[in-house]
């Protein structure tokens, strides 16, 4: 005997959304923006001329994600 479990009932108005006030969520879209604009300066531009630490290190310890990303390194 083939039994059928039906789905629980869902409103048509969907379930309750408590909106998140913009206070709550601009410093964090700011940190996090500026993380991710610091990341890719080390990643993609973190060489050369407008390198900021002198030797190879970090070139070497992003170099994959370099390659990765489509950034010439070499």
């Amino acid at each position: 005997m083939a039994q059928s479990i039906a789905p629980p009932a869902i409103s048509p108005a969907g379930p309750a959304v408590t909106p998140l006030p913009l206070r709550a969520v601009l410093p964090w879209a700011v940190f996090f923006g500026t993380l991710m604009l610091v990341l890719l300066y080390f990643v993609g531009a973190e060489q050369g001329a407008t390198s900021v630490f002198s030797g190879a290190g970090v070139h070497e310890w992003v170099h994959d994600g370099r390659h990765l990303l489509g950034f010439p390194c070499h």
